[in-house]
């Protein structure tokens, strides 16, 4: 029998919103959401995007932050207070700055990485990317889309961050529910050109049309790694996008590199990157085609590298058991293909699918092709996509350097 679904009631308190006895307690560890189902009461007069206090049954402050309606109700800013701090938005992104510096990701050879990563720099529902004097926005939540000019603004004043130009980019990450409509729009300055630089390597960031913010920065340590394998070996580099696991395959002293993408944008934008960097050097090639046809076409024993970067097959939860068979089928031909000695590089960036389903439906795929496979490396995100410690569910990438015999 099916229970009947939570329906909070209405108040008169005015910007608080009141738990249910009991479910204050993943707030007291600090996690920063509110589901619907914790709720007691609401406001009666609120409104999507609104600054709200937090309180437990008996009326204690627990936090504040963002409401909205759905599933994760209230995204947390503050713990303990039903106020933001003064210049709140300056102080965090100041602190996320500092954090990257400190890291060595600021550099005159590298101007391009995560300045803000959401939870994981108690901002939740924001995502800022820096490439150059350009930041990226992405607001995943209603209060973040209007706090946006205030955080462009903030962004600004970073000292020694140089930040130019601000891109507010939101039109699919926000809840279409809301009805925002937001327009992707430069909130400070404008185009200006869109080179940057990945340790020492320069790619063309589409952030105007391009997937997410443009680049996959989560990806740069593990690109530095596959250009350490990558002397005298066959590289096959699958779901390219901006072809930048094949720039450092290059760089690496590959022999060959070839690159595979279903859409013939990401094949161009592959294709000039290739070209910034190793204008004229025949050792590339990229093709736009089908990921799985081009894998049960090509001859086996030819690549002896080969890079599964696919997109997310599970977005939600409840495309976990169709994202574990493509994970599966995946690696499964790319075993069969590889040659005898050859390094494998596979991820997911499914957050739905955890660490050991994906690793259980590679280590399936990899039983079934009756070949030896040892791991090298264990793989995720690098350190400017910090994991706040009390919210787990910021992990989202994970990876294997498989060497099969």
């Amino acid at each position: 029998m099916k229970t009947k679904p939570h329906t909070p009631q209405k108040s008169d308190e005015k910007g608080v919103i009141r738990l249910r006895p009991g479910k204050e307690e993943s707030l007291l560890r600090h996690h920063p959401w509110v589901f619907s189902g914790a709720i007691a009461t609401l406001p009666a007069d609120i409104e999507e995007g609104d600054t709200v206090t937090v309180t437990d049954s008996q009326g204690n402050v627990l936090g504040t932050g963002h409401f909205q309606i759905g599933s994760i109700s209230v995204r947390i800013l503050e713990f303990g207070t039903d106020t933001l701090p003064e210049d709140f938005y300056f102080k965090r992104l100041l602190s996320a700055y500092t954090l990257r510096r400190s890291l060595g990701l600021i550099r005159s050879d590298n101007d391009c990485f995560r300045l803000v990563h959401g939870e994981g720099d108690f901002l939740p529902g924001l995502i800022v990317d820096i490439y150059g004097d350009t930041a990226v926005m992405q607001a995943h939540s209603p209060g973040m889309h209007f706090a946006r000019r205030v955080i462009a603004e903030a962004l600004t004043r970073l000292p020694e961050a140089r930040i130019r130009n601000v891109y507010y980019k939101s039109e699919t990450t926000l809840p279409y529910k809301a009805g925002l409509d937001p327009e992707n729009e430069y909130l400070v300055g404008s185009y200006d050109g869109n080179i940057a630089t990945e340790n020492g390597l320069q790619f063309n960031i589409d952030w105007l049309k391009g997937q997410k913010t443009g680049f996959f920065v989560d990806q740069r340590e593990n690109r530095s790694l596959l250009e350490k394998f990558a002397e005298g070996r066959t590289v096959l580099n699958m779901f390219c996008y901006t072809g930048g696991f094949s720039v450092y395959a290059m760089r690496g002293g590959a022999v060959s590199v070839d690159s595979v993408d279903s859409s013939t944008k990401a094949a161009a934008l592959t294709d000039a990157n290739i070209a910034l960097n190793f204008p004229g050097d025949p050792r590339h090639r990229t093709y736009a085609e089908d990921a799985f046809k081009f894998l049960a076409d090509m001859p086996g024993d030819k690549y002896d590298l080969i890079v599964l970067d696919p997109p997310a097959f599970a977005k939600h939860r409840g495309a976990i058991k169709n994202g574990l068979i493509g994970y599966r089928k995946l690696n499964a031909k790319a075993f069969e293909k590889i040659k005898s000695g050859g390094i494998l590089f596979t991820f997911s960036c499914s957050q739905a699918i955890s660490r050991d389903m994906f690793r259980m439906a590679v280590f399936t795929a990899a039983a079934r092709s009756g070949r030896k496979v040892r791991i090298l490396h264990q793989l995720s995100q690098p350190a400017d996509h910090p994991i706040d410690i009390s919210h787990p569910e910021g992990e989202y990438l994970k990876g294997l350097v498989l060497y099969v015999e």
